[in-house]
């Protein structure tokens, strides 16, 4: 038996009893722990972003109707990804007697107890979570670096007719991330989070505003999708509502747990939220613009008015200030890998130092190369459509074999039909991604 088995498998010989007798979350021992609502907050902040900005564009692919429907399928789908995965790991956690798992924990778990065949795939299940949330989460850093950059450079060099570079910018704005940064507990990041929803919502408002200012007529709007515009549509909704990578870490901290998967609960309560924020913007932002919406419906607003221009300014606040969550989880998971080797007395000092140079390592990438986004989108669209579609439903499937299925096997069938949604959403991404680092070097 490998390390990673005898690390996770549980005594088979326990009486049934007494295994369900254990309940892993009177087992955690969680020190500044989250509240519920606290933990709302996060799960908003990490699926509502500028992606919602986006949602007038992913309507005008998709028409009035179906665009509506397929945000609210999506919404749906994401919803059920997120109960898979948190799921599995209570009951990974209850069946291994272990009080919390992380995601890419969860993972060598799942694959270390399923199927002998499957079992010398656990540390391979491990490993691929670990460095694909680290890859995804600190090249993001470097794309919102330059997202806040250029974002500052665009709006403070016309108002003070001045001519400063991006990388003027981008070193002034790297001197806040790096503080930001250093805040080590998710607890203490929920004040960021609120702030950062906060902004967002008040650039829905200013949005919103602008679009009934002006007359909203559906008359000559699409309703339905061509075919063709299928793949950009559920792309966009997926990239933009997704947030999985932040999901388990904030339902391991929670005071109450047993609060996140209810069916009036955190998890539910925050998707239903941000789709229906989704799909007002969505909605009515591609009924007021119609086929001159833009890629971000704030490039639709008035470019002369500094209520407009403040929207810009706001969704750059925001993500500034969630970069403390995003760096959150990748932190954590470095930390796990490489603490032990480090003194304790110096684990301080150690941690400032690693948060500082993975920060201005980022730095020094976007002052270097000017045009990332299409790359990081290319990880993006791997690890997005792996990580929060396809993983939860491998990780429940190989759980529950061989005979958890239920009725005719209807959850093994289930799992075969989201599968398959998650490889073509894996398709398209990454068909987009590539052509557009293709156009960079036409």
């Amino acid at each position: 038996m490998t390390s990673t088995q005898n690390r996770f498998s549980f005594e088979t010989s326990k009486d049934a009893d007494d295994e369900d007798e254990y309940n892993p979350f009177e087992k955690r021992q969680i020190r500044k722990a989250n509240s519920s609502i606290g933990t709302l907050i996060h799960m908003v902040k990490g699926s509502l972003g500028t992606g919602i900005l986006a949602m007038p564009f992913a309507f005008k692919t998709g028409g009035l109707v179906f665009g509506i429907l397929g945000t609210m399928l999506v919404a749906l789908i994401y919803a059920h990804c997120v109960h898979l995965l948190v799921g599995t790991s209570q009951k990974a956690c209850k069946r291994s007697r272990i009080p919390v798992l992380g995601f890419a924990e969860t993972a060598e778990n799942v694959f270390a107890n399923g199927p002998f065949r499957l079992r010398k795939f656990a540390g391979f299940a491990k490993a691929y979570i670990d460095y694909m949330l680290l890859v995804i989460s600190y090249f993001s850093v470097c794309v919102y670096l330059v997202f806040i950059s250029t974002t500052l450079r665009d709006v403070i060099n016309y108002e003070l007719q001045i001519d400063w570079s991006i990388r003027i910018y981008i070193l002034l704005t790297t001197c806040v991330v790096a503080f930001i940064t250093q805040v080590r507990e998710l607890k203490y990041l929920v004040p960021f989070s609120l702030l950062a929803n906060s902004s967002i919502i008040v650039v829905f408002i200013i949005t919103l505003f602008y679009i009934f200012k002006e007359p909203v007529a559906i008359s000559n709007r699409k309703f339905w999708p061509e075919l063709s515009n299928l793949p950009s549509f559920f792309g966009t909704a997926v990239y933009a509502i997704e947030g999985i990578g932040i999901v388990l870490p904030v339902e391991n901290k929670m005071k109450q747990p047993q609060h996140f998967l209810q069916t009036f609960g955190v998890a539910n309560f925050a998707i239903c939220f941000i789709t229906i924020l989704y799909n007002i913007v969505g909605f009515f932002g591609y009924a007021t613009y119609g086929e001159g919406t833009k890629g971000s419906v704030t490039l639709n607003l008035p470019n002369d008015e500094l209520l407009a221009k403040s929207t810009q300014l706001l969704a750059a606040v925001a993500i500034l200030l969630t970069l403390g969550l995003y760096y959150y989880v990748p932190m954590e998971i470095l930390w796990k890998k490489i603490g032990h080797k480090i003194p304790e007395r110096r684990h301080n000092l150690a941690q400032v130092g690693i948060r500082l140079g993975i920060v201005v390592a980022m730095m020094g990438l976007a002052l270097t190369v000017p045009q990332l986004e299409p790359f990081i989108g290319f990880v993006g669209s791997i690890g997005s459509a792996t990580l929060a579609l396809l993983t939860p439903i491998v990780l429940d499937t190989v759980y529950r074999w061989p005979t958890g299925y239920g009725w005719m096997r209807w959850r093994l069938l289930k799992n075969i039909l989201l599968g398959a949604f998650g490889l073509f959403i894996l398709a398209v991404g990454t068909y987009f991604s590539l052509m557009d680092i293709v156009a960079i070097y036409e």
